[in-house]
């Protein structure tokens, strides 16, 4: 079922390009820093990454906050 979502800042955006658009602003080991979880830390890649995320809704759901902060937003401080 699919509902559209005009106000979802993440509407239309691919976790896949979540995942890449982070770890370039990021790296990998800020990305761990931000969101503490082992596929971040260990040997982390995109494809490990996306396989993680897609099975681990909460940590999802923290990557996806973290990308809209980091992006999305109008935050003052958003580098």
């Amino acid at each position: 079922m699919h509902h559209e979502q005009p106000n979802n800042p993440l509407h239309g955006v691919k976790l896949e390009t979540i995942v890449v658009e982070l770890e370039e602003h990021y790296g990998w080991d800020g990305l761990a820093e931000r969101v503490p979880v082992n596929c971040f830390r260990n040997d982390p890649s995109v494809k490990s990454s996306l396989k993680f995320l897609r099975r681990t809704p909460w940590a999802r759901e923290k990557v996806e906050a973290l990308y809209v902060a980091t992006f999305r937003s109008d935050n003052p401080w958003k580098t």
